[in-house]
């Protein structure tokens, strides 16, 4: 049990479903926690020290925050069928940063200028401060909905003119940046109003998409949170400290410091102590009450790590 995927994840989460889209091209076996849409998330913070985005993956006593973590992590435990077919690995990760950044942020813009004061106040406050900022304004959102529906077009059709010869974006085998494009897609569909009429005209896109959904999930099964818990107390990370270090930033194996998202406001930084730290990833160790001591996982592209 302590070597199980373990998902923190909702149902209605587009960040989810980019997980659980590279977890069925890969075909896992996994269990499925299921988080509350809002704060506070006492079960979840209480294995990552207070990140309190989705979703969050588990193995044991590891615990692997950001989609870039947890994808990462699901190719190097089962590298085939691999996610970059053709070589694609650099070029797959830079598409990511597109998706997740500037095309995720225009689809949200979207579906929160579309809903408008429809949006419960309890969320619309939550996550427009989460992606927005401090200053989020609805209003502006609603007035700025027609040119946002033009800047997604645009996004859209780029998407749909790479599918003009191949199946998936990379050739006749999906890989990570079908994963990355569909849960858009999947946003856009299912959260904006109008959004099936405005997918229908792109021909290619909606074949494509049709052919993501169809490889599934993977093979869930549920667990309770409380579970996961003494999972990560019974188990030991499989990460041990060591590594050289990061010459730009002065952090060593062994250092206390904190990490905190740059992408999104309101999320907490985490402390503790550095394991590993690399170019891509750096791992800190900390203890929580309930589930002892844990190893989490960042990514270092979009996070800030000081020393404390």
């Amino acid at each position: 049990m302590s070597g199980d995927i373990i998902l923190h994840h909702y149902p209605q989460s587009p960040v989810s479903e980019k997980v659980r889209c590279v977890l069925g091209i890969k075909d896992l076996s996994w269990r499925s926690v299921i988080i509350p849409r809002m704060p506070p998330k006492p079960d979840l913070v209480e294995l990552t020290g207070g990140y309190r985005l989705t979703p969050v993956m588990q193995i044991g006593a590891d615990i692997f925050c950001d989609t870039q973590a947890i994808i990462r992590e699901l190719e190097r435990i089962k590298p085939e069928p691999t996610l970059f077919p053709g070589g694609s690995h650099g070029m797959a990760w830079a598409v990511g940063r597109w998706t997740d950044v500037e095309l995720f942020k225009t689809v949200t813009k979207v579906v929160f200028g579309d809903a408008g004061k429809d949006l419960p106040k309890d969320f619309s406050k939550d996550r427009g401060a989460l992606y927005f900022g401090a200053d989020y304004n609805l209003k502006a959102l609603i007035k700025a909905l027609p040119e946002n529906l033009v800047q997604l077009r645009a996004q859209i059709e780029w998407i749909d003119e790479r599918l003009a010869a191949r199946d998936f974006m990379l050739g006749a085998e999906p890989g990570l940046p079908d994963a990355l494009c569909y849960y858009n897609i999947w946003f856009i569909r299912g959260r904006y109003s109008k959004g099936p009429a405005f997918l229908k005209k792109f021909k290619r896109l909606c074949a494509w998409e049709n052919r993501v959904k169809a490889i599934g999930h993977g093979r869930p099964k549920d667990m309770d949170a409380s579970y996961a818990h003494a999972v990560a107390r019974g188990a030991t990370s499989l990460v041990t400290q060591g590594g050289d270090g990061d010459d730009l930033c002065g952090i060593n194996p062994g250092d206390e410091v904190t990490v905190e998202s740059t992408g999104v406001t309101g999320c907490p930084a985490v402390q503790g102590r550095t394991l590993r730290i690399s170019s891509q990833e750096i791992v800190i160790q900390r203890h929580g009450g309930i589930v002892g001591n844990v190893a989490v996982h960042f990514p270092r592209a979009g996070y800030l790590v000081k020393k404390v």
